[in-house]
């Protein structure tokens, strides 16, 4: 049974951002990877619901959002997200992730900690990854799509992300009304002007430079805040293999693993109901006992932030850029 939802707009940097949302309470954000769009979550959505307000947004040029003449590179997206949370004036997020929506997510959460409750996440990019990382079939795929013309013509010319990708890495069948919902954002070569873009973002073997800089740096933030995760692992899987699974395990603290048996890429597709259950499990669990007011936990950036200068902070609460005007600028140097 698919779940439909009222489709809701909002202004962000000059387009149209389509989002579609269930409950009320704090905000529980879903963010969609490639080639789908918050039609991905639809079955979901209801389960959050139950907890908190579950709003899962179209990223800029996917889905029902507008399509501008962009570059759609990786800061643009998060330009967007960034956007659309203080269009709706999100605060105290628990994010829900997937695909390029995890990079996009995980990179909101290390700018914007002090916003964000928690992270639950399945086939997600927890670090830049390097060939090895890849099953074959996307060893072999990912350097062609990401070279010009082949890459445009495969995905932009030829859809092959829709018409292969999707049904591949998704093991049930998908009926003819939702491979219809898939492609409807889509129908011309301009189109996929996003879609085509999202591959040559991926941070691969160190490059690009600048993506490969941020995805290590969430990576490295991951590794050490007590920000609550939930890890939602499916076999074989395409982005976390067992290998990397294993790594998130030992890796990244504060973190509630759930095997949800198996799976591939759009998990979402196959397992919603088992999703949705688990994450309300673990908000219900984890975030209830561990969440503390925002304020609060701005106190503890701040402290951070002022650590960060080799500075130890008797008093967090003290306000911050005050307190730097009144330090001779030595003193932080």
């Amino acid at each position: 049974h698919t779940h439909t939802h009222n489709p809701k707009y909002v202004e962000v940097l000059g387009s149209k951002m389509h989002y579609v949302e269930e409950g009320i309470g704090e905000p529980i954000l879903f963010l969609h990877g490639n080639p789908t769009s918050s039609y991905l979550w639809r079955n979901i959505i209801p389960h959050a619901a139950k907890v908190g307000r579950a709003i899962a947004v179209d990223l800029i040029g996917m889905g029902k959002s507008d399509k501008p003449d962009i570059g759609y590179h990786y800061d643009d997206h998060s330009r967007y997200v960034e956007g659309f949370v203080e269009a709706l004036g999100l605060k105290d997020i628990t994010l829900v992730i997937q695909d390029w929506g995890s990079l996009i997510g995980f990179r909101y959460a290390h700018e914007h900690e002090a916003n964000v409750r928690g992270i639950a996440f399945m086939e997600a990019s927890v670090r830049p990854l390097n060939f090895k990382d890849m099953p074959l079939d996307t060893r072999i795929m990912l350097p062609v799509v990401r070279t010009f013309p082949f890459g445009y013509l495969l995905i932009q010319v030829g859809n092959i992300f829709l018409s292969k990708l999707l049904p591949e890495m998704t093991p049930r069948k998908l009926t003819k009304e939702e491979i219809a919902a898939y492609h409807a954002p889509f129908p011309t070569i301009k189109s996929r002007k996003s879609v085509t873009q999202f591959p040559l973002e991926v941070p691969f073997s160190g490059k690009p430079a600048a993506n490969h800089a941020t995805v290590a740096g969430y990576s490295e933030w991951l590794k050490v805040t007590q920000m609550p995760k939930l890890f939602l692992n499916f076999s074989p899987g395409v982005l976390i293999n067992k290998g990397m699974a294993e790594w998130i395990e030992k890796s990244l603290p504060n973190l509630t693993t759930v095997d949800c048996g198996a799976g591939k890429h759009f998990v979402q597709e196959d397992a919603p109901d088992l999703i949705g259950q688990k994450i309300v499990a673990w908000m219900s669990t984890q975030l209830s006992s561990q969440s503390e007011p925002s304020s609060r936990r701005i106190d503890m950036y701040k402290t951070r932030l002022w650590e960060a200068h080799g500075l130890h902070v008797a008093c967090p609460d003290l306000d911050l850029v005050s307190a730097t005007e009144s330090q001779p600028s030595h003193a932080i140097l």
